[in-house]
């Protein structure tokens, strides 16, 4: 599965990303009675599970909908707090679901930072003369592949584990770069993108990447 899709300018700045994952991973889950086997969290503007497991949810999970209404933040679509509603055995039974939320726009300008920094350092600290910088980067969840072109634009795909053809993804989400946006007359250089044509046929790699790791996964087994 492909996560999401970060562009930098050489500067550092996040100039476009996408989440592909929202909500592909929901698991739903109904409680007959309070109190629920999790322990939850609301410090970071998102109730998340701290502690405990039920089912495919996970400390990790954040609660995207309460009883299939999508929630805002800390709120359920009747504006009140998510966390009430929880602790309300009147509200039971109750259906919640758990999944991957978006990054908050903060939290992707701090993520494209931090890694034009480690993107730098790793050049700089690196045995071998004129690296390139970091273009794999393996975590217990997921890899992190990138691509850096001539002119210092870098392109990062964050994706699980089992995901393949991340090179090719790169390369074409590249080509898509230089013929929807590059192209475009009125695209001032190394500023945020805004393209529907490049959104659209992004979209359309994506899908076709992921249907050939799916493939060649059900080919293997």
């Amino acid at each position: 599965m492909i996560y999401s899709v970060y562009i930098i300018n050489k500067a550092g700045g996040r100039i476009y990303d996408e989440d592909f994952a929202f909500n592909r991973q929901a698991e739903e889950v109904t409680f007959q009675s309070h109190p629920i086997p999790l322990v939850l969290t609301a410090d970071t503007g998102k109730v998340l599970v701290k502690f405990g497991a039920t089912g495919n949810v996970k400390p990790g999970h954040s609660i995207i909908a309460v009883d299939r209404q999508a929630v805002t933040g800390l709120y359920t679509a009747g504006d009140r707090a998510i966390l009430d509603v929880i602790n309300d055995p009147a509200s039971y039974p109750l259906t919640l679901t758990f999944g991957r939320t978006k990054a908050s726009a903060n939290e992707k300008l701090m993520l494209a930072s931090i890694f034009h920094s480690l993107f730098a350092i790793a050049a700089k600290i690196s045995p071998i003369e004129q690296s390139s910088g970091i273009k794999e980067l393996h975590t217990e969840k997921f890899t992190l592949r990138c691509f850096q072109t001539i002119t210092g634009v870098k392109f990062f795909v964050i994706v699980d584990q089992k995901q393949t053809g991340c090179e090719h993804l790169l390369l074409r989400i590249y080509e898509l770069y230089t013929d929807y946006v590059l192209k475009n007359p009125f695209y001032p250089i190394d500023m945020p993108i805004r393209c529907e044509l490049f959104d659209q046929n992004l979209r359309k790699v994506i899908e076709q990447v992921e249907r050939a790791t799916a493939y060649n996964s059900a080919t293997l087994s």
